[in-house]
């Protein structure tokens, strides 16, 4: 079964997603530099595009440290949508922690894994005869999937700053957490190049990536192309007749023309500016105001073609 949303691309007029600024390229390195110290990896995703928020490094990085998978944002997904990914992963060898990094759901349950992991890292010391330490973990994952949300909450206070937007964490810092944990926060990271164009669109959409590598208009309309194939699929989350309902506009499956309902839509909420309707479209998908809407599901969930 294909994927969810696998015909669905930019438009041929739009330029490539493609965004690699300097401070990614100079914190990889850092990050390299540290890998050596670091006892276990946490790597976060955005439960919205579990497969499109992981790094293809990322068993590079790992090479054989102890790691946890956390899933962020679970509000924004439907609870069968996170069932399909949890045995989708549990299938494979994961275990996934389910976290909402905003309110705290799930954040006590990832500690406790990590202190774990830390008891475990000094049964293994003191076999040698070293002493015990706090485990080091790094927290890695791609811009604004809820990093450092995630530490600040760990903590219970800002320690780092956060905000939803990508590019927030330029530098690699360290956190202590109590007497068991360090955090090694490190800025979102990305593939020096997207080949894969629909993984780039869904980082776009998520707002995983800077918006100065995409243009907000052919993002929204290959949104609109996309919302019809996800009503068909229970799990995605999108309710029938979702647009209509909120903006009064509707759009139909096997839409051709998403251009119309931008402009119709604009005419009624914007003044006509469609860029200022693209860019609430947006806003109002990644603010969860179009309710909770998975643009990934596990292959076996697709429907087929």
């Amino acid at each position: 079964m294909p994927d969810v949303g696998d015909t669905v691309r930019l438009s041929t007029a739009a330029p490539p997603i493609q965004w690699y600024p300097g401070h990614i390229a100079k914190a990889e390195k850092a990050l390299s530099a540290n890998l050596e110290k670091v006892d276990l990896v946490i790597e976060v995703r955005d439960a919205r595009i579990p497969l499109a928020t992981g790094h293809p490094r990322l068993q590079r990085w790992i090479r054989g440290k102890q790691h946890l998978l956390v899933i962020n944002r679970r509000d924004m997904v439907s609870a069968a949508a996170r069932l399909a990914w949890d045995g989708w992963f549990r299938e494979r060898g994961e275990v996934p922690w389910w976290c909402d990094a905003k309110v705290g759901t799930g954040v006590k349950q990832l500690q406790q894994a990590a202190i774990r992991a830390g008891e475990s890292l000094n049964a293994r010391r003191a076999g040698r005869g070293m002493k015990p330490r706090p485990v080091r973990a790094l927290m890695l994952g791609f811009p604004n999937v809820g990093k450092s949300a995630l530490i600040n909450r760990l903590v219970r206070q800002k320690v780092v700053e956060s905000a939803r937007r990508a590019g927030v964490t330029r530098s690699l810092r360290w956190v202590r957490l109590g007497q068991d944990l360090d955090l090694l926060d490190a800025p979102g990271v990305l593939p020096p190049r997207l080949d894969d164009q629909l993984a780039g669109l869904r980082l776009a959409l998520c707002d995983d990536i800077g918006q100065a590598s995409y243009d907000g208009e052919a993002v929204a309309l290959a949104f609109l192309r996309l919302l019809p194939q996800l009503e068909s699929v229970a799990a995605a989350g999108v309710a029938p007749g979702l647009l209509e309902r909120r903006y009064g506009v509707a759009i139909s499956p096997g839409v051709s023309d998403p251009a119309a309902w931008l402009t119709a839509s604009a005419a009624r909420h914007t003044s006509g500016d469609t860029a200022r309707m693209a860019q609430r479209l947006l806003d109002d998908f990644r603010r969860s105001l179009l309710g909770p809407i998975s643009l990934e599901l596990p292959p076996q969930a697709a429907p087929p073609s």
